[in-house]
Formats: C-alpha cells, sequence, structure tokens
C-alpha cells in the first residue's frame, strides 16, 4: 500500500509532545519537580518555609512546563526539513520506502523497534530517541488505516 503525507503543524507539535512525555528522564523529572512544589506548597501553608521556597519551585515548575510543551517540540518542529516536505510511502512486504521528488529511503521492517500508535499518528521508532511519523489522515479510509495497523502489529512490536 502507497500513501502520500503531509504534515501539519499543530498535530506534529502534540505528537512530538507526547513522545517528549513518554521519555523516562523527562516523567521523572515533571513528577519530581510536582512532588517538590506540591510539598512546598504544603509546608507554605503551615508556615514551615517562606514564601521564597514556594515561589522557587512553583517558577522552576512553569519554566519545565514551558521547555517541554512548546520550546522543545517547536524547536524540534523547525529545525527538521522533513516536516515541510511531502513525501509517498510504501508498506511492502519486506520494507518501508519512503520517496519524493529528491529521492527514496527504504528501510526494512527489522530496522523499527517499536511502533505507538496516537491521535493523529503511527510512530515508527527505530530507537528510543529517533522515529518517523505516518500521519493517520493520510490513509484514504478507516479500512486502510485498520489494516495498516494490522501490518505493524504483524512486523513490529507493539508498546
Amino acid at each position: 500500500m502507497t500513501v502520500s503525507i503531509s504534515y501539519d503543524k499543530k498535530q506534529v507539535v502534540q505528537a512530538l509532545r507526547y513522545h517528549f512525555f513518554t521519555r523516562p528522564e523527562i516523567r521523572i523529572l515533571v513528577i519530581l519537580i510536582n512532588v517538590f512544589t506540591i510539598a512546598a506548597a504544603i509546608l507554605l501553608y503551615f508556615k514551615k518555609i517562606q514564601p521564597v521556597s514556594f515561589l522557587f519551585f512553583s517558577t522552576l515548575w512553569m519554566a519545565l512546563m514551558l521547555v517541554i510543551w512548546r520550546l522543545l517540540p517547536n524547536s524540534v518542529y523547525k529545525r527538521s526539513h522533513t516536516f515541510q516536505d511531502h513525501f509517498d510511502i510504501s508498506f511492502g512486504n519486506d520494507a518501508i520506502v519512503l520517496s519524493n521528488e529528491r529521492g527514496s529511503q527504504s528501510w526494512p521492517w527489522q530496522r523499527f523497534s517499536k511502533f505507538i500508535e496516537t491521535p493523529y499518528f503511527f510512530h515508527l521508532y527505530f530507537d528510543s530517541r529517533s522515529f518517523f511519523l505516518v500521519p493517520k489522515d493520510s490513509f484514504n479510509s478507516i479500512t486502510d488505516q485498520q489494516e495498516i495497523r494490522e501490518m505493524l502489529k504483524r512486523r513490529i512490536s507493539v508498546h
């Protein structure tokens, strides 16, 4: 099956946010900042700490969320020329082939370590940090999406 793909910025940024929030190091960092901010709020309420401590953790929380939610996904989107291009992607028995007017790239199924499905994309991971996004709205019908979903499940492990 071959489909033509192009990317919508809002959808890509949302997919990148999803990717960043699934990273264990970012998840742990967010949890720790939240715990410290909640603890600082409780201690401030009982007057065990000064307001500057609560202000510090609140500012740290806001800065972290700004970076993960806005700056990081937008900077990745702007740096990657892939998201501004149009491609044809072919799902074959042996490989996935990505092509456009400048050339093509083929990846055997064994090259992918896992795939994740989100509301707008299939995330095809090469390793824990590099992946390729296949927009679901590129498929002509729900039946085509289901066919690709089943192919991905057979050929790549699901996480």
